[in-house]
């Protein structure tokens, strides 16, 4: 049987505000506490991991990562960015947990993969 797997995105005012690519961003920011190492993690290069934190926190009305205090570098997520990363979880749950039957039918339709 296919496996199928539900991934949410977030649109506000039609432009993309958040999905799993940014929230795994945030989760790793929160773990390593730092952009570089968040974004060495996840393959990807500092630039684009500072280009999507700096939308990210232009996009809300508190940033949701802000810099460690006390001048050693790193990052954190602000409690605004903590909320985000449940909210989100919490969204994608409810959705996973909705679609179950449905997704479970669809991927009965789908051919296997080779």
């Amino acid at each position: 049987m296919t496996k199928m797997r539900l991934t949410i995105r977030l649109d506000a005012n039609g432009n993309p505000l958040l999905g799993h690519g940014k929230i795994r961003l945030l989760e790793q920011i929160g773990e390593t506490g730092s952009i570089s190492a968040a974004a060495r993690a996840m393959g990807m290069s500092y630039r684009r991991a500072w280009l999507l934190v700096e939308a990210m926190n232009t996009a809300f009305t508190h940033p949701l990562v802000s810099a460690r205090p006390g001048g050693g570098g790193g990052a954190g997520l602000s409690p605004e960015g903590e909320a985000v990363l449940r909210l989100y979880r919490e969204i994608e749950d409810a959705a996973r947990a909705a679609a179950a039957g449905p997704l479970e039918t669809l991927a009965g339709m789908c051919s296997s993969p080779p």
